[in-house]
């Protein structure tokens, strides 16, 4: 390493898939650039990571410039623990053993000669930022929803603008770019919300917003500027997104946070037409209910499109059971559709024979298929989705409305299912919405260009790293 060791970043992620993978793709673009990164999530997420992608536990990979390695760590509960099923237990859990493993981690590399000269977290460990407060380690946050979401919550924290309450359930919300429905604001918000909790969770990383030196949000300053620009005058923003494209150097693209191994669609879709195939996925936590499903295949079965459907086991831990589809489903659809428990999104979405995407809006899914061309058929569950599938369709003009947020406990028929895939796959509407689509590809293909916005805040993020952190040895 010579008398000068590169600058080390820790990065430490809450471990679920939608999570880490950002993380980890900041991550990998970092190192890139000559940063030593310290990736760390706990050890059960670890297992499912290292069994799907080609990952080894403290083993120091080159990427382009600098350096990547695992650690996990353990969170002190057995599998079979109630508290895996609570969420608010769980985080309680996570900052009991994460708290003091940071601290740990701190004290290791200064005494391996190796400091470390920033550490980074993601949004549902808000506490990560206080340690590197204690120990005088500059840190960053990376926002993983998009920046109209991040606005939401500033607002709703700092009571900038009226919020629905239990008095007042139905009231609009204007924000500073566009006006939001009592049910389009991020779900956690709402005093209905069955996961109150997580809105809780959420808001103490804005109690904290006033400890990271910068916060970079997986977004593109063309398809969000009024956002950013409007949160810039409060907060140190810098969108770095999409971080999926900014994160590719060679040899880097089986390093990923995935916890299931992607079945094989892409064979498949090469037997298929251009612009043919609807891909269906609704990412890797949400659960429909049987009913839902039933409805979604009939609607597949009547409209007679070609399609691609994941269809991930449920989770066990939580007691959900797999899903039943309709008799002679299989029978009927052998020659058009496809069914995986997991895929390999970006390289699907990425494909030529896909005409749109049934999703359910997390923003890393919405991020890779704008960025993608690909346009949505929007089907939110709860939290930031229901407010992502509002932007796709009315403000980004990407998608068709098609489900609802669970709180709302409404089914989509399958009338309404085969009306939509057909409005998305055929005719004029199809035709606008993939213009529309294209042209935010082409923003996000400018924005990670060598000069492009975000190839530019992710350079002077590396930049502010090696000036805060240049220690000599």
């Amino acid at each position: 390493m010579g008398s000068e060791a590169p600058i080390h970043v820790f990065m430490m992620s809450y471990p679920a898939q939608g999570h880490i993978n950002p993380l980890l793709r900041l991550g990998k673009s970092l190192a890139a650039k000559g940063l030593f990164v310290t990736f760390t999530t706990t050890e059960k997420a670890g297992k499912d990571i290292r069994t799907a992608n080609n990952i080894t536990d403290k083993l120091v990979t080159p990427i382009g410039d600098g350096f990547l390695k695992f650690e996990f760590f353990e969170d002190g509960l057995t599998d079979e623990d109630p508290k895996r099923k609570s969420l608010s237990d769980y985080s309680e859990q996570l900052e009991l053993v994460g708290k003091p493993y940071v601290s740990q981690m701190i004290k290791k590399y200064v005494e391996a000669k190796h400091p470390i000269s920033c550490i980074i977290n993601n949004p549902f460990i808000p506490w990560v930022c206080d340690v590197a407060a204690e120990h005088e380690i500059p840190s960053a946050l990376l926002w993983i929803q998009s920046c109209a979401v991040f606005t939401a919550y500033y607002s709703y924290f700092h009571k900038l603008v009226r919020f629905p309450s239990d008095a007042e359930p139905y009231i609009d919300v204007q924000l500073p770019s566009t006006v939001l429905k009592y049910n389009e604001i991020p779900d956690f918000l709402h005093p209905f919300s069955p996961y109150p909790f997580l809105g809780t969770l959420i808001l103490q990383q804005f109690k904290n917003l006033s400890i990271p030196f910068c916060v970079l949000v997986d977004t593109y300053e063309e398809l969000e500027h009024d956002s950013i620009n409007y949160l810039s005058k409060f907060v140190p923003i810098r969108s770095v997104g999409p971080l999926f494209k900014i994160s590719k150097a060679p040899g880097t693209s089986d390093i990923r946070g995935d916890f299931m191994k992607s079945d094989d669609c892409i064979q498949w879709l090469n037997t298929r037409p251009p612009a043919s195939v609807v891909y269906i996925s609704f990412g890797s936590v949400v659960y429909l209910p049987q009913e839902q499903v039933t409805e979604i295949a009939h609607g597949l079965l009547n409209s007679k499109v070609s399609f691609l459907w994941v269809l991930k086991p449920p989770n066990e831990d939580l007691g959900l059971k797999s899903h039943v589809l309709p008799e002679g489903f299989f029978e009927e659809t052998s020659d058009r559709g496809k069914m995986v428990r997991w895929s390999p999104q970006e390289e699907v979405l990425a494909h030529p024979s896909v005409a749109c995407f049934m999703t359910h809006c997390g923003w890393n899914s919405s991020m890779e298929a704008l960025t993608s061309g690909v346009p949505m058929l929007t089907f939110p569950a709860w939290g930031d989705q229901v407010t992502n599938a509002k932007f796709l369709v009315d403000v980004f003009g990407v998608g068709i409305r098609l489900g609802y947020s669970a709180a709302e406990k409404k089914l989509v028929t399958r009338d309404e299912v085969k009306k939509c895939l057909l409005e998305a796959t055929l005719g004029p509407k199809a035709e606008e919405l993939k213009q529309k689509a294209l042209k935010w590809k082409k923003a996000a293909e400018a924005a990670v260009a060598a000069g492009g916005s975000s190839d530019k805040n992710i350079n002077e993020f590396a930049d502010d790293i090696k000036k805060r952190g240049a220690v000599k040895i």
